[in-house]
């Protein structure tokens, strides 16, 4: 669907140059939504205005549905654009127009016919939950509705491709919510490819199916959400997973509740997909005779499936304790041992 090859974005001011985008390549699928991740400065901004050259990028190539974006005239650009929707952070609403007319505003550039622009722009009022509030302005909206006039608008011309610039930054957590699971919506009715840009890490647990890290420029992770939240790699990574997973950088408090019995084991289980709802603690007292000291442990739910971390103290003998530890790894359930007996 969309292939990146190699691009680059080189700024250039009177005292120096900055590489905002740094040799990036990505592949993105029809229809799925693929995030965007980094912290402010990383070049993720940059990066999604190079994708519909609102930015024209210093190298590289962009190539959606296997025409070169990169490579058009202005004219064949616009023609373009259309089908490339774009949402922003600060909704960029017309104040001076109703939520009627600036879901219709593309339409009429478009030079769609009054009598299907009307039906169209119905539709879409429809389709993001804004029915009743069609003759509001965006001065009387709250920001998940003025986001929703954002989102509508950029649905007016039936993109392929739809580019979300921090689209729940400006938004409280309930009002995030709301407008993911409105994207989800969108994006299963209508099969459309979404990008999305945050610094938000539950954002991209909520909604995405993979995921890209960037830092200073570079994409320096990509993979399946669920990989990357159980495995990360970089070490940007995993300072975004530890946001919504303080227990990987707390096991130093762990101390706090081990028994300290002679033979033990402190042990960290990783759960995964539909291994987070099995019952493997129950499973692990009845086939052993150990004593189980639960420490600490969370449970996540993403769009793939669940994950989950669990810190345990196994007490009993050495040759028991080994059984179940082994017993654990063969049942799929990943193991570290942070302590041994």
């Amino acid at each position: 669907m969309i292939k990146i090859e190699n691009l680059s974005k080189l700024y250039q001011t009177n005292k120096q140059q900055v590489q905002a985008v740094n040799n990036v390549s990505l592949n993105i699928e029809k229809g799925e939504i693929f995030g965007v991740i980094g912290y402010s400065g990383a070049g993720k901004s940059t990066f999604i205005r190079l994708i519909n050259r609102l930015e024209e990028p210093t190298n590289g190539t962009v190539s959606i549905q296997e025409l070169d974006i990169t490579n058009m005239s202005q004219a064949q650009l616009r023609k373009k654009r259309q089908k490339i929707g774009m949402i922003f952070q600060h909704f960029n609403l017309l104040w001076s127009r109703t939520v009627f007319d600036n879901i219709a505003f593309p339409l009429e550039i478009a030079g769609v016919p009054k009598a299907k622009r009307s039906e169209k722009v119905t539709e879409l009022i429809h389709l993001v939950g804004l029915s009743g509030k069609e003759n509001s302005y965006p001065a009387q909206l709250s920001g998940g509705q003025k986001q929703r006039v954002g989102i509508a608008r950029a649905l007016a011309n039936d993109p392929e491709v739809l580019l979300c610039d921090e689209a729940t930054s400006a938004l409280d957590p309930e009002t995030t919510d709301d407008i993911l699971e409105l994207l989800v919506s969108i994006n299963q009715k209508l099969g459309l490819t979404i990008i999305l840009i945050t610094h938000e890490m539950h954002v991209i647990q909520k909604i995405c199916n993979r995921v890209a890290v960037m830092e200073s420029g570079e994409v320096v992770e990509t993979g399946d959400v669920l990989d990357v939240f159980v495995r990360p790699k970089s070490a940007t990574t995993k300072r975004f997973v530890q946001q919504l997973n303080p227990l990987e950088h707390e096991q130093d408090k762990l101390q706090n509740f081990i028994t300290n019995h002679d033979n033990s084991e402190v042990i960290k289980l990783h759960f995964i997909g539909n291994d987070a709802k099995r019952a493997l603690i129950t499973e692990i007292v009845r086939k052993f005779d150990v004593e189980i000291n639960i420490l600490q442990g969370s449970i996540a739910p993403t769009r793939e499936g669940a994950y989950g971390t669990l810190y345990i103290e196994l007490n009993g003998e050495k040759d028991i304790l080994s059984k179940t530890i082994q017993f654990i790894e063969t049942s799929g359930v990943e193991v570290e041992v942070l302590r041994h007996a």
